[in-house]
């Protein structure tokens, strides 16, 4: 099962997503890529996945370009911009979905309101990605005797 999470920066909630896929099921190859990418990791994504124990800090940000001839299971946006500037993938995509968040990491305030903030939006990102896990993707890795 090979899964592509895309945002347009590709540094805060692709990012994010991309841990929790990792950690609910090693049979899956997960990555993640930017319309935009912006070449590193938002430091507070890190923080809060750290938080909870999945460690994100070596994860790159990378171009959606390297992964357009590819094949994939799943190509799942998690931001309006990702969704609306998708580009055509030149290789066979089963499943695209837009499961879309806020963006954290361009709130003003003060260090404990940002911080909240970034909890909310990992916490939903786990919700929801947890959730198509154990509707779409899981079922299907059982029933192909995987693992």
């Amino acid at each position: 099962m090979k899964i592509l999470i895309l945002c347009t920066g590709n540094s805060c909630r692709s990012q994010m997503a991309h841990g929790f896929m990792e950690s609910f099921d090693k049979r899956m190859i997960v990555r993640s890529a930017g319309t935009e990418a912006s070449g590193h990791l938002n430091s507070k994504a890190v923080e809060v996945m750290r938080e909870i124990g999945i460690d994100i800090s070596h994860h790159t940000s990378d171009p959606v370009e390297k992964y357009l001839k590819e094949e994939w299971d799943y190509v799942i946006t998690v931001c309006g911009g990702a969704n609306e500037n998708c580009p055509v993938f030149t290789g066979n995509v089963k499943n695209r979905l837009h499961i879309g968040f806020d963006d954290p990491s361009h709130l003003t305030g003060t260090d404990e309101y940002i911080h909240s903030e970034f909890i909310r939006v990992r916490d939903e990102i786990k919700e929801g990605f947890y959730k198509l896990y154990n509707e779409r993707i899981k079922p299907y890795l059982g029933s192909r005797g995987i693992g």
